[in-house]
């Protein structure tokens, strides 16, 4: 590979892997949808409608979540430049995991740049790494969809 030229990342690879399953999962049930919809039973009929939905909702979430991992990579991307993106030099466990009190003494900093900036997408970036380090994905993902809304 020439010096520079990015490689796709491995969850990026997955992700769409799994994508093309689940739009398999999607075109098999639409289909079962529609054909029950044909038979003008009114019953089935409903069940078709029914079943026909599910694969519309997998669809919408499906392109929310990409919508939201390019921007997070436009964002990584843009801190990257910049020299802005959080280094995570926290110590580890032999496994790799992260020792769970200094991720918490790595906290505070990251809160206060938020509560002193709280429209600066980059504070809420770097938060959102500083919650899933410390292993909160739930926060993780607010504060990426937070930093997301403000970009």
């Amino acid at each position: 590979m020439a010096h520079g030229a990015r490689r796709p990342a491995r969850g990026l690879v997955g992700a769409v892997v799994v994508t093309m399953l689940l739009a398999l999962y999607v075109w098999a049930v639409a289909g079962r949808g529609i054909s029950m919809i044909r038979t003008g039973e009114p019953l089935v009929v409903a069940i078709g409608a029914a079943a026909l939905i599910i694969p519309l909702l997998v669809v919408g979430l499906i392109a929310v979540e990409f919508r939201l991992a390019t921007r997070v990579q436009r964002m990584a991307d843009e801190l990257a430049a910049s020299g802005g993106l959080p280094v995570d030099d926290l110590p580890r466990s032999p496994g790799g995991r992260i020792d769970k009190a200094a991720a918490d003494a790595a906290f505070g900093p990251y809160r206060e740049a938020v509560e002193a900036a709280p429209d600066s997408w980059r504070a809420w970036y770097r938060l959102a790494f500083a919650y899933d380090a410390a292993g909160d994905r739930k926060r993780a993902r607010a504060a990426l969809r937070q930093a997301s809304a403000l970009y």
